[in-house]
C-alpha cells in the first residue's frame, strides 16, 4: 500500500482538478484528493464530469460519498476503472446534505455499516480503500467512541488506513464551515489511535499550518493531511514535500510557469481561466506582492479575456519586474 505520509485533503468546491493539479505541481509526493463524490453522483449523473483528471495528478485517490455497499462497490469500480490510485470512504462530513442521505460523518454511529461498505469496496476494486472520519459526533468527547470505530472497521473489514479529522462533526447547530474550526483539535486522541493501534496506519487531519507542527506530528503518526493551509498558503505545501521527501522545492515562479503550460492547454478545451486561477490565490501568501498577486488574478475584466498570460504578467509584477503585459492586464478593459 501506498504510505500517505503528505497528503491533501478532500475540500468541497476546491479540491476540483485544477487544484489538484496546482497541488501536485507544489507537491510531486503527496497523495491528493478528490473533493467527496456521491454514489447518486456517479450512478445517476454525469460520471466523467465527476471523474475525469490529468494524468500528472497520480497519485490521486476518490472520496465517494454514500452509505449503501452495493452501490459504493459499483462506484468504486468505475473509480478503479479511470485509473484512480485509491478510493476513499467520507465519513466524516457533517453537511444538511449528508445529513438527509444519512452517510458522511452520519456513519461513524453505524461502524458495522461502514465495515460492511468497506468491504465491498474492497471486494469489487484491487486498489487500496481507507476511510477518513472525524473522533466524534456532536458534543461528546469520547475517545472510546473513535477506538470502537477503528477496532469494528479494521476488524471486520480490514481496512488498514484511518484519516482521522481531529474534530468531532457537530450535526446540528453549526455549518459544514464551523466545523472545521468550532470542535476543538484533539490530536492527541489521534495520537492514542496509533499506540493503540501500531499496526494500522493512522493519518492526521486538521490544524496544521506549519512544518514544523508537521514534522512534530510525524513524530507520533504516520502522515499528515493538509486542507486550508495547502489551500490559503498553498507554497508551504511545496516546502514541506521537500523537507519530509528530501528534495529541492520549485520556486513560486516554477509553478506558476507549469500552471501557464496547464491553463494553455485547459482554455483552448474550452475551461474558464477563472476555473483555474482561483485555486492560485495563495499562492504568494505572506510575501511582498501578495496583494498586487491576488487582485490581477481576481480582476473580473482581466479574466473575461481567458488568456493564461494573466498567470505570467501577474508573476512578474509580484516578482519585481512590470513588462507591458502586466500593465495591459492591469489597466485594459477586456473587449
Amino acid at each position: 500500500m501506498r504510505a500517505h505520509r503528505l497528503c491533501t485533503a478532500p475540500m468541497m468546491d476546491w479540491s476540483d482538478r485544477h487544484c489538484r493539479f496546482y497541488f501536485r505541481a507544489l507537491a510531486p509526493h503527496a497523495v491528493v484528493y478528490t473533493e467527496m463524490v456521491t454514489t447518486a453522483a456517479l450512478i445517476h449523473g454525469d460520471a466523467p464530469r465527476h471523474l475525469d483528471f490529468d494524468p500528472a495528478e497520480h497519485p490521486v485517490a476518490l472520496q465517494l460519498g454514500g452509505s449503501e455497499p452495493d452501490e459504493l462497490a459499483a462506484c468504486a469500480r468505475l473509480g478503479a476503472r479511470w485509473g484512480y490510485d485509491e478510493i476513499n470512504l467520507n465519513c466524516g462530513c457533517p453537511s444538511e446534505r449528508v445529513q438527509r442521505g444519512a452517510f458522511g460523518a452520519c456513519l461513524m454511529a453505524e461502524p458495522e455499516l461502514v465495515a460492511d461498505c468497506m468491504k465491498a469496496m474492497q471486494d469489487a476494486v484491487p486498489i487500496p480503500v481507507t476511510v477518513k472520519h472525524r473522533l466524534g459526533l456532536d458534543r461528546v468527547e469520547d475517545y472510546g467512541f473513535a477506538r470502537r470505530f477503528v477496532e469494528t472497521v479494521a476488524r471486520r473489514a480490514g481496512c488498514r488506513t484511518f484519516i482521522v479529522h481531529a474534530r468531532n462533526a457537530v450535526l446540528k447547530g453549526l455549518s459544514p464551515r464551523d466545523n472545521r474550526a468550532v470542535p476543538r483539535l484533539r490530536h492527541d486522541e489521534v495520537h492514542r489511535l496509533k499506540r493503540d493501534f501500531p499496526e494500522l496506519e493512522i493519518v492526521a487531519n486538521g490544524g496544521y499550518a506549519s512544518l514544523a507542527a508537521v514534522e512534530a506530528a510525524l513524530a507520533r503518526v504516520d502522515g499528515v493531511m493538509l486542507g486550508r493551509a495547502a489551500y490559503h498558503d498553498s507554497y508551504c505545501l511545496a516546502a514541506i514535500d521537500a523537507r519530509l521527501f528530501g528534495t529541492t522545492a520549485p520556486t513560486r515562479a516554477e509553478v506558476v510557469a507549469r500552471m501557464h503550460r496547464y491553463a494553455v492547454a485547459e482554455v483552448a478545451r474550452g475551461t474558464p481561466l477563472r476555473a483555474i486561477a482561483r485555486h492560485l490565490l495563495g499562492l504568494y501568501q505572506g510575501r511582498p506582492g501578495a496583494r498586487a498577486w491576488r487582485r490581477m488574478l481576481s480582476d473580473p475584466a482581466a479574466l473575461r479575456r481567458d488568456d493564461p498570460e494573466l498567470l505570467l504578467a501577474a508573476a512578474a509584477r509580484v516578482e519585481g519586474a512590470r513588462p507591458a503585459a502586466a500593465r495591459d492586464f492591469l489597466h485594459n478593459p477586456a473587449p
